[in-house]
């Protein structure tokens, strides 16, 4: 057969594409070479719809073993009692929430998109928008912090059956202990989407959402440095909240439930060439390298917030605990779309993004996303931090001199030389 040069030519322009520039969107890492291995391995060929030792097909005897591998190792990781690891994305592990948990037209609270919140929380644009009644909680417009008390008032005024707390958008840790006490009042059950800084809460770097959530989802990449994919996880199995009964008249447990609403509840057969690489990266996870890893994430992100304020930029809540950080551009005469399509041609990449109590539409926004994860992997430190600010910095000021931003683009593919990225390709 013929190879497809089309394909693998573009491929390969993808490969130096991500070798000679500055990555910097919050949710993207650079998996091991390991895990991209795994990833093209023959588990793709097979079909395996239900779960290890109750599959709906044949010759399952060994992809049993890759799952079962996968979810031993997660639950060793969070210190979980229960995880499934077949969802595709974040996206579809939030869904098989709702489905677990919630009758359609069922109220959920979560954070605003507009205030760093997620699609998957309640956008009118999204499933968990049309098929639920979704409120929101917001931050507090002179912190830039989670207003607890505005999340509050909310849960005592509709009642929520379900609270979700969690951010695409949030350089903040979560006071955990505080929604689960509003959750406990108006009887909700409490989600955790950790899909950002799941790989520092792993490693103890953040605060444990397990013991006061209900119900803990995550993506694999981003902090976990994985393949794309999601997960679902709980530390303390609990009764359905609808009383659901198996037939032979025992009440299923929330896993059961959660397990159904992946599978057949809402995907089929699970990727078990992707699974298996979820178990590579689980694997380095545990490892205590990634301990090492997961501080350096967040001092260099320190240190990135520390250079841009002072450059004069306007960061939400003034800095950052985890691994991202969110800027006003507003105060440099620039809107979000402007700064990521000029950062762009000089080989930095980041994303336009809403910034709280915003005046520009979701398609310019005032502000941009940050993140350190994939220049972390790439080998970066904190000094480093400084001359990436330092290389934004020169192009968004002066973001409409051609010839400056071709001047960058030479500095930024010059300084990435330092920083192999696959050299086994």
């Amino acid at each position: 057969m013929q190879k497809d040069s089309l394909v693998f030519d573009l491929i390969g322009k993808e490969l130096e594409r991500q070798r000679q520039g500055i990555e910097l969107i919050a949710s993207e890492n650079f998996t091991s070479f390991q895990v991209l291995q795994a990833m093209g391995t023959v588990p793709t060929n097979k079909y395996a719809e239900g779960y290890p030792g109750k599959r709906y097909y044949g010759g399952c005897e060994v992809v049993d073993e890759i799952e079962t591998l996968a979810i031993e190792r997660l639950k060793k990781i969070f210190n979980a009692s229960w995880a499934n690891v077949q969802p595709h994305s974040g996206a579809q592990a939030n869904l098989a929430v709702y489905l677990a948990c919630l009758k359609p037209g069922d109220k959920i609270l979560g954070l605003d998109l507009s205030m760093g919140g997620h699609l998957t929380h309640g956008s009118p644009a999204n499933f968990s928008g049309k098929n639920y009644q979704a409120h929101f909680y917001g931050v507090n417009k002179d912190s830039g912090l989670v207003d607890y008390d505005h999340l509050e008032a909310n849960a005592k005024k509709e009642r929520p059956k379900l609270i979700i707390c969690g951010a695409s958008a949030y350089s903040r840790d979560w006071d955990y202990q505080r929604i689960r006490a509003v959750a406990d009042e108006v009887g909700a059950i409490v989600m955790a989407d950790i899909a950002h800084p799941a790989g520092l809460i792993a490693k103890g770097l953040l605060k444990d959402p397990f013991d006061h959530c209900h119900i803990i989802t995550s993506t694999t990449h981003k902090t976990l440095r994985g393949p794309r994919g999601g997960i679902i996880m709980l530390r303390h199995d609990f009764e359905n909240p609808y009383g659901i009964r198996d037939p032979k008249g025992n009440i299923r447990l929330m896993s059961s439930l959660l397990d159904l609403a992946v599978f057949p509840g809402m995907q089929g057969g699970p990727l078990e060439h992707i699974i298996a690489a979820k178990a590579v990266s689980f694997n380095e996870i545990l490892d205590e390298s990634f301990l090492a890893y997961g501080k350096q994430i967040i001092n260099n992100a320190q240190a990135m917030a520390r250079a841009f304020v002072n450059r004069g930029y306007n960061l939400i809540s003034n800095g950052t605990d985890n691994h991202l950080m969110l800027i006003d551009l507003r105060n440099k005469n620039l809107t979000g779309k402007k700064a990521q399509e000029t950062l762009d041609k000089a080989h930095i990449t980041l994303n336009k993004n809403a910034v709280p109590f915003d005046d520009k539409s979701p398609f310019v926004t005032s502000g941009i996303r940050l993140g350190v994860p994939a220049v972390t992997t790439r080998g970066m430190k904190e000094e480093h931090m400084e001359t990436v600010v330092a290389m934004i910095d020169k192009v968004l000021m002066k973001a409409d001199d051609k010839k400056m931003i071709e001047g960058v683009k030479g500095e930024v593919n010059t300084f990435m030389q330092q920083f192999p990225l696959y050299p086994e390709l």
